[in-house]
C-alpha cells in the first residue's frame, strides 16, 4: 500500500445487499403488473382474453430486459455488494424467464389478432409483420433467441469467446428494437405519464451501461496508464504478471477482488479476461497469477514488459466485508488460490484465527507455495496442503476430514474458490459439516 493510501484511506465503497436488490427487482415486477392491471379490461371473448395476456407478458418482458441489462452494467455498488458470479447466475436465470415471456407474448398476440380478424395464423402473421413496430420486435426477438442459444452451456463451450461477446452485443440492439415496439403498444401509447416513466427507466439503464462499461474504463486507462512491469514464472504453466501505473491505490481494489484485463498484445487485445489480484496493492502495482488453461492464458506468458494494459474494475464481493465471525477458513483449489492468497495475508486476526486449506492433485499443482508458507509463519496461521488425485479413495474435503483439520469448523466463516467441480463438492461437504450456507462465501469466476 502506498504512503498516500495509508494516510488518506479511501471512503468505503457503497454496497447493495443481494436481498435488497432481489426485493427491488420483484417490487418492480409488481409495479409493472399493477400498471397492466389498472388498464386491463376483462372480457370473456377469446381475442380480448389473448390480447390482455399479450399486454401483460409484453410489459413484463420489457421490464425483464431492463433488469438483465442493469445486472450486467457493472455498477460498483451492485458488483461489490452482490458479487459478479451471483449477478451472472441471476442474469442467466432471468434470461430464460424473459425468453419465455417474449414467446408467450408473441403467441398470445398472434392468436388474439387471428381471433379478432377471423383469419388463420399464417395470414395473421403476414398481416402483423406489415406493421413497422411489430417487424422491429420480431427482429429483436431473433437477436434475443441467438443470445439464448449461444449462452446454453453445451453451445458456449464450443463457441469462441469473441463470438459469444459479439452475439451478446446484439442484445443491446434487440432491447432498442423492443423499446420501439413497446412505445407503439396500447399499454404505453395512450398515457403520457406512463410513456415518460418507461422512457426514463430505459434512459437510466442506458446511461449506466455507457458510463460504467465505456466511460469509466477509458477514464481509468487515461488516468492510471497501466503497463506490464514484469512477467514472472511461478510454476510449470503458471505466471504472475505485475502491472504498474500511476495512483493505482485510487482504484480502491480490495484483496479478493478481480479486474477484467485487456492486454494490448497480439492475440489478447480483443478480449477482456477476468483475473483476481493475487497480492494486495503495493507501490502502485497490481499482481495477477495466471495458469495456462487455454489460448488466451497461454499467450500471457509471452507478454513483454511495457505492454499497455486496460483494466476495468475492481469487481467481486469475495472480500473481508463478507466476514461475520472471528474464525475464518480459506479453502482453495488449484489456481483458485489467487484471491485467497491476498486474503490470507490481509484478513485481520490473531494466531489461529485464520486457516488455509489448499487442495491440489500433487505438489507441482501448488501455486505461490513459498509465499503462503511465509505468510503462515509470520501471522501464525494454520496452513494445510491437501494433496492427492480427485479419484482417490480418501477425500480430504469430506466433512469428517474437514472437521478434523479445522476444529470448531461450524463456527467459521468460509471463503471458497476453486474449479467448479471442486467448489460444488466442497460446498456440499461444508454444509454437511454444519457450516450454514450464509457463511460460505464464494465466487465462481467462470461466470464472472
Amino acid at each position: 500500500m502506498t504512503t498516500e493510501a495509508r494516510h488518506h484511506p479511501l471512503p468505503a465503497a457503497p454496497r447493495l445487499a443481494p436481498d435488497r436488490l432481489r426485493d427491488a427487482i420483484v417490487g418492480g415486477a409488481g409495479a409493472v403488473t399493477f400498471l397492466w392491471g389498472v388498464q386491463a379490461r376483462p372480457s370473456a371473448r377469446l381475442d380480448a382474453f389473448c390480447a390482455t395476456g399479450a399486454h401483460l407478458t409484453g410489459l413484463l418482458a420489457g421490464y425483464g430486459v431492463l433488469v438483465l441489462l442493469l445486472l450486467m452494467a457493472r455498477v460498483p455498488a451492485v458488483e461489490h455488494g452482490v458479487g459478479a458470479d451471483r449477478l451472472a447466475r441471476w442474469h442467466a436465470l432471468g434470461g430464460r424467464y424473459v425468453l419465455g415471456l417474449i414467446g408467450a407474448h408473441a403467441v398470445l398476440a398472434l392468436c388474439g389478432y387471428a381471433a379478432y380478424t377471423r383469419t388463420d395464423l399464417v395470414t395473421a402473421t403476414g398481416d402483423l409483420l406489415a406493421y413497422g413496430a411489430i417487424a422491429a420486435a420480431t427482429a429483436g426477438t431473433g437477436l434475443f433467441v441467438a443470445v439464448g442459444v449461444t449462452s446454453a452451456r453445451a453451445v458456449r463451450r464450443r463457441v469462441r469467446h469473441e463470438t459469444w461477446r459479439a452475439v451478446h452485443l446484439g442484445a443491446l440492439l434487440a432491447a432498442a428494437l423492443g423499446f420501439v415496439h413497446q412505445l407503439a403498444g396500447p399499454d404505453l401509447a395512450g398515457g403520457l405519464l406512463t410513456r415518460w416513466l418507461w422512457s426514463m427507466a430505459h434512459g437510466t439503464v442506458a446511461v449506466l451501461l455507457v458510463w460504467y462499461r465505456i466511460v469509466v474504463p477509458v477514464r481509468a486507462a487515461l488516468r492510471h496508464e497501466l503497463r506490464v512491469a514484469e512477467v514472472r514464472e511461478e510454476a510449470p504453466g503458471v505466471v504472475s504478471v505485475l502491472v504498474r501505473g500511476r495512483g493505482v491505490a485510487l482504484l480502491g481494489a480490495e484483496p479478493g477482488q478481480f479486474f477484467r484485463w485487456r492486454f494490448l498484445h497480439p492475440g489478447l487485445w480483443s478480449t477482456a479476461l477476468p483475473f483476481s489480484l493475487s497480492a494486495p496493492v503495493r507501490d502502485d502495482t497490481l499482481r495477477i497469477t495466471v495458469k495456462a488453461l487455454g489460448d488466451h492464458t497461454r499467450r500471457i506468458r509471452r507478454i513483454r514488459p511495457g505492454t499497455r494494459v486496460l483494466a476495468s474494475g475492481p469487481f467481486g464481493a469475495l472480500t473481508a466485508h463478507r466476514r461475520t465471525r472471528r474464525k475464518v477458513l480459506l479453502l482453495a483449489g488449484g489456481v483458485g488460490i489467487t484471491p485467497l492468497r491476498a486474503l490470507f495475508e490481509t484478513l485481520p486476526g490473531g494466531p489461529g484465527d485464520v486457516t488455509l486449506l489448499y487442495r491440489a492433485s500433487d505438489a507441482t499443482g501448488l501455486v505461490l507455495r513459498a509465499e503462503l508458507e511465509s505468510i503462515a509463519r509470520e501471522r501464525q496461521a494454520a496452513l494445510h496442503f491437501l494433496l492427492g488425485p480427485s479419484d482417490s479413495a480418501f477425500d480430504p474435503l469430506a466433512p469428517r476430514a474437514l472437521r478434523h483439520l479445522v476444529p470448531g469448523l461450524a463456527g467459521h466463516d468460509v471463503y471458497l474458490c476453486g474449479p467448479p467441480a471442486m467448489a460444488r463438492a466442497a460446498t456440499a461437504s461444508l454444509l454437511r459439516a454444519g457450516v450454514p450456507a450464509s457463511r460460505i462465501h464464494s465466487e465462481d469466476f467462470d461466470h464472472a
